[in-house]
């Protein structure tokens, strides 16, 4: 075949395929006009709640043609007309006003929905808005509803040239840490208007975070609390006015979903850090601890606290000291609580409770170890070793979906002391693994005093991190309420001082 053959052939082809691409887009269906009977998947399309001037999730909305016809709809559009702070995609088209939108009988299209308000430009922050089809008398309409949300923002800064986003510089070395340290103006957090927070919002040293009660912390993606060396995190909730930490997607989908943000981040040399009555969910770490600072007070003392539904830890405590009490720490991809490097730890009336089912959990909800390990220049594996001055469970629950709930790992070469009492503790080693290891012999009583393996916890309900056991629990009168075990009150504030029940909760009937 010739050049002059072989470009007439490929003309010819492109030609054909033009002509087919041309009549399969043809409309070669005739419609009749819609005449007021369209169905919808819902009559109202609830958008949730949205922070001023951030955008919202993509909502649907299916419109049905029933009839027997193609109908043709003369027009789709927002009653706010082009000022509507509403936007649609109708079919795949984007806009807010759509005309002679076809749909075949017996068949249906989508109409997505989206929203970005500025609070200082409406009136009410209940904003609302129609999706009006047809007109005249064949009109029907759905109704847009979306509560806008002001708060106080922080940003990391930007550089006005580059426009790169700013990174923090820890311990005079630059990190790629996205976020700033917060100015004076800023280390009081209110109960007046959530705080969202974009980056690593940190506290440098010698400084205070003070968070009220009452308050609400939202975090975006990757996004965070750094409380640097020598400063220091006061969180002060209340009973009735809870301290929350999570993500900033209000919308209902995004209720449970874990790994949002990122973590609590209390840096080595921070002191004297308090959180009493909070909720922290939903991120990848809950609180990451580093360092103990001082042999009469530690590191972070946390009282009254929900911590859940994180993707990597619940807390994560590295060489340092926590003092726990009223506590719960559920779901968490790999370990509710993890005391790791050494350390010293005292946790009472706390519930430890993983029922991750997100994926395989190869940790325990609670692992206690005193070394870590590394490759040194030669490749070689190096296990570091640190005292674990002391692991202390009083009056405990530690429960989950795995066989083994409890692991004590030591390593020879620096202390390892713990101790478990008047608690119930899930472990089943069904393969022998762990045979012989003195760690988890649960008749040295200088180990484990007064506990319960695999005792009933009746949980409420797992699956929501809802922990209060029910009236068939065996934690019910089985806590110590002398000595180091006497906490006077539940974390909701239940009188427990005859017989208490172990766990952060006493028992209610279901």
């Amino acid at each position: 075949m010739t050049k002059k053959n072989i470009i007439s052939h490929v003309f010819s082809l492109l030609c054909l395929v033009l002509i087919l691409s041309i009549s399969s887009c043809r409309k070669d269906f005739s419609t009749i006009p819609s005449f007021g009977q369209l169905e919808f998947s819902r009559d109202t399309v609830f958008l949730d709640t949205v922070f001023t001037n951030i955008g919202s999730a993509t909502y649907n909305l299916r419109v049905y043609n029933r009839g027997a016809r193609d109908i043709t709809i003369p027009a789709i559009a927002l009653e706010r007309g082009a000022s509507s702070n509403y936007r649609l995609n109708v079919d795949g088209i984007p806009g807010k006003d759509f005309q002679n939108i076809d749909i075949l009988a017996k068949d249906s299209i989508f109409v997505f929905v989206e929203t970005t308000v500025d609070i200082s430009s409406v009136s009410s922050p209940l904003y609302t808005d129609r999706i009006l089809f047809d007109n005249g008398m064949n009109q029907q309409r759905v109704e847009l509803i979306t509560l806008v949300q002001d708060a106080n923002f922080i940003y990391p800064g930007r550089d006005p040239f580059t426009l790169k986003i700013d990174s923090l510089t820890l311990d005079g070395e630059a990190t790629t840490i996205k976020g700033r340290f917060l100015t004076n103006e800023e280390l009081t957090f209110t109960n007046t208007k959530p705080t969202v927070i974009y980056g690593y919002a940190a506290v440098s040293s010698n400084n205070t975070l003070t968070i009220s009660s009452g308050a609400k912390v939202y975090f975006h993606d990757n996004s965070g609390l750094i409380i640097d060396k020598d400063a220091s995190l006061k969180v002060n909730g209340t009973l009735n006015e809870k301290v929350v930490f999570e993500g900033d997607r209000l919308e209902n989908s995004f209720s449970t979903l874990p790994g949002q943000w990122g973590t609590i981040w209390l840096r080595a040399g921070s002191k004297e850090n308090e959180i009493n009555y909070a909720q922290i969910k939903n991120g990848s770490i809950g609180i990451l601890v580093d360092s103990i600072t001082s042999s009469t007070s530690p590191t972070l003392t946390l009282k009254n606290t929900e911590i859940f539904n994180h993707s990597n830890f619940g807390v994560l405590a590295r060489e340092t000291s926590i003092l726990g009490e009223n506590i719960v720490i559920g779901n968490a991809g790999e370990a509710s609580l993890a005391c790791v490097i050494g350390g010293s730890y005292n946790f009472t009336h706390s519930t430890f409770a993983n029922y991750w089912n997100n994926g395989i959990r190869s940790l325990p909800a609670v692992l206690v170890n005193n070394f870590y390990t590394y490759t040194n220049a030669s490749g070689q594996e190096v296990i570091e070793t640190r005292d674990l001055i002391a692991a202390n469970f009083t009056n405990c629950i530690i429960d989950g979906n795995n066989n083994i709930e409890f692991l004590p790992d030591r390593a020879d070469g620096s202390l390892f002391n713990f101790k478990v009492a008047n608690s119930l503790m899930k472990f089943t080693d069904i393969n022998n693994s762990l045979a012989g290891v003195s760690e988890v012999d649960f008749n040295n009583t200088s180990l484990y005093e007064n506990i319960l393996l695999n005792g009933v916890s009746h949980f409420r309900n797992v699956s929501s991190n809802d922990f209060i056991i029910g009236q068939d629990s065996q934690a019910i009168n089985f806590g110590n309420s002398t000595g180091a075990g006497l906490v006077p009150l539940d974390i909701l504030g239940v009188t427990r001082t005859i017989s208490p029940d172990a766990g952060a909760y006493q028992h209610i009937d279901f």
